[in-house]
């Protein structure tokens, strides 16, 4: 089976207009009934850094997790977050931006490729002693617009590096959209063989068009497990100033729902992508 994660934390983060902690809740409170494997809901990180997760411990105090097999996931840029986030039993996974880029590494954590290693390493520590999975986002894992080396090469090193360290969940992540089929075949079909004791995972951010090329590509190259967002909402807001939307998760269901490989209530996915274009404002 192929698993899904929905990520509402990426589609509002970058929004400059502050989404009402009812309606987050209202929101996910949805999505956690259409079926799909985790929710990203949130980030434990610095309010000035991301304004609109400043109430993610609240928006998760409200959330009804009584009648749902959804997990909850929680991005975490630091060890001060994941100290936050592992207090809450109810979060299943702390995600980590781990990127190849030293410039967006940065950019995005205030720390250098080494030191954001050595997060990767107190963190897996920090979740196996609070019964969390740590998930890695290799983040610029398809390419960098701020001129730092690139090639697969570079992608497996810190894939190896990541193995070395014990972690069980890598989701190499196209931070700006620039993946094409040919990267995403070679990567997926290079590593997925590699790696066959982690779970190799795919959030792409794209162009709506050209969604449907890249998940077919993914899938055929063995990737089980895809990000997105409904509507295509979102983007990193630490990326660069336009910003390229997220995987339209209708277009994920729709491509894997005639392969048999998910099970999603359909009528409560509908509800829920109406209820998108409530919570979002026209992109």
């Amino acid at each position: 089976m192929v698993k899904l994660i929905e990520c509402p934390r990426d589609a509002m983060q970058g929004l400059h207009d502050f989404i009402p902690t009812k309606t987050k809740v209202k929101y996910i409170n949805t999505l956690l009934q259409v079926g799909f494997d985790t929710i990203d809901f949130g980030s434990f990180v610095s309010p000035k850094a991301i304004p609109q997760m400043a109430d993610t411990a609240q928006v998760l105090a409200e959330l009804d997790l009584d009648n749902t097999k959804t997990k909850l996931l929680a991005i975490v840029a630091n060890m001060r977050g994941a100290k936050d986030a592992v207090k809450h039993p109810e979060i299943n996974y702390l995600g980590y931006p781990f990127s190849i880029s030293e410039t967006f590494q940065i950019r995005n954590t205030n720390a250098t490729i080494p030191e954001s290693l050595e997060r990767v390493k107190a963190m897996q520590e920090l979740c196996l002693k609070h019964n969390k999975t740590l998930v890695v986002y290799l983040s610029m894992g398809f390419g960098n617009p701020y001129g730092d080396e690139w090639n697969a090469e570079i992608v497996m090193k810190w894939m190896n590096e990541l193995a070395k360290i014990g972690v069980q969940i890598i989701s190499l992540s196209d931070t700006i959209g620039v993946s094409t089929t040919d990267s995403i075949e070679y990567l997926f079909g290079s590593i997925i063989p590699e790696f066959p004791k982690i779970e190799i995972g795919a959030h792409l951010h794209t162009l709506v068009g050209e969604s449907g090329s890249k998940i077919k590509a993914a899938y055929l190259s063995g990737c089980r497990r895809f990000d997105g967002a409904l509507k295509g909402y979102g983007g990193c807001p630490m990326a660069k100033d336009d910003l390229t939307g997220n995987m339209p998760m209708e277009n994920l269901v729709f491509y894997l729902a005639g392969k048999n490989e998910i099970e999603i209530d359909m009528e409560v996915l509908y509800d829920a992508m109406e209820m998108a274009d409530d919570v979002f404002p026209v992109k």
